[in-house]
């Protein structure tokens, strides 16, 4: 009888603290507010144990800040949400009307960008549109924000332009292994999607329920390795912390997810045969696939701001999955290592997998952080394997910033940021098979949602470089940034050869202003970035033989993004 005293009691105290809790998230790649809670942490104004690695966020009941807080323990005005909450049922029930968000890109020549949800890469212009509501009774919570997309999708000169026989055959051997197209098809994208929408259940720090969003797995800004907002959100089934959970040793976060990831149905170019009726495009499974996997990180009570994580997710057609049982569907266990799998073969039916180590470093008092996030595409064999080349099958993100007094005043900051993403493959793969990230020989779509990359919006052997010199103030951010991207290595490399010696690598160079700023309820974001792109889809024009390596395709292209978000 007291054991089931107590239970009712615990279960009591945690609806009284759901009841409390809004469960309204902040979506991943919110204009403005994306990374202002980031900031505020670096400044001391957030939670030390909040790790930034298992998001969205969701309100108060994710942040710790007086700052941030109104005294009755709402957000305050000038943040993600407005005035506009309606209370009903004694207050049991909360009503409220999402901002309404409307963003625009511009491309001048050819597709660059990432990191932006349901936005396709295309040329010319491109639109979305967001809004919607929020309710609440209890411990249940309502989210729905579609999302509606259009974009104009501007022929532009892709890789098939003139290109010949065995260069396109090459092209298909290679990005055959990935739903990664260089274009939309042929006309006008549009497209309505459920964009930011969930529906929960959340009792203390735990949440259960259905979703829509975009996830961001890892400690990484502009990158992540396994989920970012650089494609549409999919459909999902969620458990997971929406703060950090206390024990005697630490704090704990994670998410554990089952998902729903659809095929985009177009080819990797619109070319898909050679002149004399050869087919170069081998169609994709007409099923969609299961996918899962957790995210968990710790952070111990003696290493102040420090936290490590793992995650592991698993990609199968749904048709295999339902034949093999809850092991199938609940794969967590799975062995690490091949040698431990089917006797060194793999799995018992297509499925792809990938493991991710990563780590944050926060210093308060320095108003700095460093992080780093290592990952394996394909399992090594055993554990010599890993420790005799633990570069087999890696990525990385890696990256570090600091805040910088500035003039004199505690509100305004110099923030210095800088991130390296690198998912293209060591060396070794000259002398051994190698899993290349993002791309799978038997799930021919590959670790994708609806054409676009999961992780890195860099993609499949995507380099890149960055550095952001920004000053801030609030929630006023304003700019300038440096990027070196490198595309596609893992594809150039092995089926591109070099012309008399010459290198034919495809690498962008961009420099970017960038703003955002706030203005009652309104928020304002725009980025203007000129890239100088050499050797243009690793075309070298007008090349002389026997000079020594100049680059002879130049590019450039103008991109630019500008949005409005209005808070009711």
């Amino acid at each position: 009888m007291k054991k089931t005293f107590f239970t009712l009691n615990v279960i009591f105290a945690c609806l009284i603290f759901a009841g409390r809790a809004y469960t309204q998230s902040i979506p991943v790649g919110a204009p403005v507010l994306d990374d202002y809670y980031r900031r505020m942490q670096l400044l001391g104004k957030v939670d030390s144990t909040q790790s930034f690695s298992v998001r969205p966020l969701l309100f108060k009941a994710a942040l710790n800040t007086e700052d941030i807080y109104d005294p009755d323990g709402t957000l305050k005005q000038d943040h993600w949400i407005g005035s506009s909450i309606v209370s009903f049922g004694n207050g049991k029930g909360q009503f409220q009307i999402l901002p309404l968000s409307w963003q625009q890109q511009f491309n001048s020549d050819h597709p660059y960008g990432w990191n932006d949800g349901a936005m396709i890469p295309a040329r010319g212009y491109q639109t979305m549109v967001s809004g919607g509501f929020f309710i609440k009774y209890g411990p249940l919570s309502i989210q729905l924000r579609p999302e509606y997309v259009y974009a104009a999708n501007t022929d532009f000169t892709g890789y098939a332009t003139d290109r010949s026989n065995v260069e396109l055959q090459r092209y298909y051997s290679f990005h055959n292994m990935i739903d990664w197209p260089e274009r939309y098809g042929t006309g006008a994208y549009n497209k309505a999607f459920l964009g930011q929408s969930s529906i929960r259940l959340t009792f203390g720090p735990m949440s259960i329920g259905l979703s829509n969003e975009n996830l961001w797995w890892g400690p990484g800004i502009s990158n992540a390795l396994v989920l970012t907002n650089n494609a549409a959100g999919f459909k999902h089934l969620t458990i997971n912390t929406v703060k950090p959970i206390k024990t005697y040793i630490g704090y704990f976060e994670g998410q554990v997810i089952a998902g729903h990831l659809d095929n985009s149905g177009y080819p990797p170019l619109l070319t898909t045969a050679l002149p004399d009726g050869t087919n170069l495009y081998a169609k994709k499974r007409n099923d969609w696939r299961y996918f899962t996997g957790f995210n968990i990180n710790y952070h111990p009570n003696w290493i102040p701001g420090f936290t490590l994580g793992i995650i592991r997710t698993f990609d199968a057609y749904y048709n295999d999955v339902k034949t093999g049982g809850f092991n199938a569907y609940v794969p967590f266990f799975t062995s690490y290592t091949k040698n431990d799998v089917n006797n060194g073969v793999g799995d018992l039916f297509p499925r792809d997998q990938i493991t991710s180590l990563y780590g944050r470093w926060l210093f308060p008092k320095a108003q700095a952080e460093v992080y780093l996030e290592y990952g394996w595409e394909d399992n090594l064999y055993n554990l010599s394997d890993l420790l005799q080349s633990p570069e087999h099958s890696r990525a990385y993100v890696f990256g570090l910033r600091k805040m910088l007094p500035f003039n004199g005043s505690n509100d305004q900051h110099i923030l210095v940021s800088a991130e390296i993403t690198q998912t293209s493959q060591h060396a070794e793969r000259s002398i051994r098979e190698v899993g290349l990230w993002y791309t799978n020989y038997q799930l021919l779509q590959g670790h994708t949602n609806d054409g676009q990359t999961l992780g890195a919006g860099t993609g499949t052997g995507g380099n890149i470089q960055s550095i952001d010199i920004s000053w801030v103030s609030g929630l006023k951010k304003l700019g300038i940034e440096f990027e070196r991207f490198e595309h596609d290595v893992d594809f150039s490399e092995t089926y591109l050869t070099p012309i008399n010696g010459n290198s034919r690598n495809w690498v962008d160079f961009a420099f970017a202003l960038k703003g955002e700023w706030n203005y009652k309820n309104f928020l304002f974001n725009a980025k203007l970035q000129e890239i100088k792109s050499l050797n243009y889809e690793w075309i070298l024009k007008d090349y002389t033989p026997g000079n020594y390596y100049i680059p002879h395709n130049n590019v450039y292209n103008l991109h630019g993004e500008l949005g409005i978000s209005y808070r009711f």
